[in-house]
C-alpha cells in the first residue's frame, strides 16, 4: 500500500514539474515574440522626422541600440563603447580635445554631439562620409584609432549573451545576429535621442521669458551685420545656424584658416571637389554650452572664444563662404565687448537639461 502511495505520489510530482516546465515555456516563448510597436518621439516644437521605411523605430529596436550603444564588448579589448565619447552628461559628446581610443590614441577631430539626429538631411562625420546613421554607427567599431574591433568579433561575443539573443529576436522576430541588425538597432537609439526643451523652446512658447541681456543676445544672433546702421547690425549667426534646429544642414568654410594654413581638407576628403576645401559640417547650436571644445579640431575652448573668432579672428581663403566675406572685408562683425557677452548668454538658453538627465537614454546596464 505504502509503495502505492509513493508511486502515485511521485507519479503527480512528475506531472506537476512537466505542467510547471510547459507553462515556462510558454511564458519563456510569449516574452520572446518579435514586438514592432512603434516607438514615439516627444519632439516639442518640431515636425515630426521621417524615417527610413526599412528601419521605422520601435520600442523594442530603441531598446537594442541603446544596450548596444553603452556595450564595451563592441570593443576589442571590451573597454570602451559608443557612450564613452559620446556621454549624456555632455550632450552626447567628448569635452576632451581628441577622443582617446582603447590604444590610447587619438584623432583628429572632435567627437560630435549625437541628438537630433532624426533631423539630419546631409550625411553623418564632420566630413558627410558616412551616408546614413547606420553606416556611420559601425565605423567607429572597426576604426584603429577608436574602438579596434571587427564585426565577426562583436557578433561572436554578442551571441555569447543570452539577452543580446533575446532582445534580438524582441527587435527583429529572431535571434540571429549580423552587422545589419547592429547597425539598424544603434540608428533607432540614436535617433531616439531628441532634444528640444531648452530654456530658448520654453520662451518661445510663452512659458518663461528671457532676460534683457539674452534678448539682446537673440536679436544679434538673427540680425544680420549691417555697418552702415550700427545700432541695427547684428552678428549674423542664422545665415548657417538658421532653423529650428540650429543648423543649416549644409558644408561650409567658416574662416578658420587661409589655404596656406589649411591641414584639414574636411568636405574635399570625401568628394574630391576642390570647391569643397576646408568645408565642414554645420553642426547645430543647440546644448552648445555643454559641448566644448569647439570647430572640426576643438581649437577653441569657450565660446567667447568663437564669438570673437567672427568678430575679429576671421580669415580668407579660396573656399570661404560667401556670407562671412562681407563682415571679413569691414573689420568683423563690430561688437562690443557687452554684445559679445549678450551672445554667449543668449547661446546659453539653447541648453536642454532634459537631454541630460532622461533616464530613456541612460545606461542600462
Amino acid at each position: 500500500m505504502k509503495q502505492t502511495n509513493l508511486f502515485i505520489g511521485l507519479l503527480s510530482f512528475t506531472a506537476l514539474f512537466v505542467l510547471i516546465q510547459g507553462c515556462q515555456k510558454d511564458v519563456e516563448s510569449a516574452e520572446l515574440s518579435a514586438d514592432f510597436t512603434p516607438y514615439q518621439l516627444n519632439v516639442g516644437r518640431f515636425d515630426y522626422p521621417v524615417f527610413s521605411s526599412d528601419n521605422q523605430p520601435t520600442v523594442q529596436g530603441v531598446n537594442l541600440g541603446r544596450m548596444l550603444f553603452y556595450e564595451k564588448k563592441l570593443s576589442a579589448n571590451q573597454t570602451q563603447s559608443c557612450a564613452s565619447c559620446h556621454r549624456q552628461a555632455d550632450a552626447f559628446t567628448d569635452t576632451a580635445q581628441f577622443s582617446k581610443g582603447i590604444r590610447g590614441l587619438t584623432g583628429k577631430r572632435n567627437a560630435m554631439a549625437i541628438f537630433n539626429m532624426a533631423w539630419n538631411t546631409n550625411n553623418f562625420f564632420w566630413d558627410g562620409r558616412a551616408y546614413l546613421l547606420r553606416h556611420q554607427s559601425l565605423m567607429p567599431i572597426q576604426d584603429p584609432l577608436e574602438m579596434d574591433e571587427n564585426l565577426p568579433n562583436v557578433i561572436r561575443k554578442l551571441k555569447g549573451e543570452k539577452a543580446y539573443r533575446d532582445q534580438f529576436t524582441r527587435a527583429f522576430g529572431s535571434e540571429e545576429i549580423n552587422a545589419e541588425k547592429i547597425s539598424l538597432a544603434l540608428e533607432q537609439f540614436m535617433n531616439s535621442i531628441v532634444s528640444v526643451n531648452s530654456r530658448f523652446d520654453k520662451a518661445e512658447l510663452g512659458l518663461v521669458q528671457l532676460d534683457s541681456i539674452e534678448e539682446r543676445g537673440r536679436f544679434l544672433f538673427f540680425a544680420e551685420f549691417n555697418p552702415g546702421f550700427p545700432n541695427l547690425s547684428g552678428a549674423d549667426c542664422a545665415h548657417c545656424h538658421s532653423s529650428i534646429n540650429f543648423s543649416n544642414n549644409r558644408y561650409l568654410n567658416n574662416a578658420l584658416d587661409t589655404d596656406a594654413d589649411m591641414t584639414d581638407m574636411g568636405r574635399m576628403d570625401v568628394t574630391n571637389n576642390p570647391n569643397d576645401k576646408g568645408k565642414f559640417k554645420v553642426t547645430s547650436l543647440r546644448n552648445i554650452a555643454l559641448t566644448p571644445p569647439y570647430m572640426h579640431d576643438g581649437r577653441f575652448k569657450t565660446l567667447e572664444e568663437v564669438v570673437e573668432h567672427y568678430n575679429s579672428g576671421m580669415k580668407n581663403s579660396s573656399t570661404i563662404d560667401p556670407t562671412l566675406i562681407y563682415p571679413l572685408n569691414n573689420g568683423g562683425l563690430q561688437l562690443s565687448g557687452d554684445d559679445k557677452k549678450a551672445l554667449v548668454a543668449f547661446l546659453k538658453t539653447l541648453t536642454d537639461d532634459d537631454l541630460m538627465t532622461n533616464s530613456a537614454y541612460s545606461d542600462p546596464f
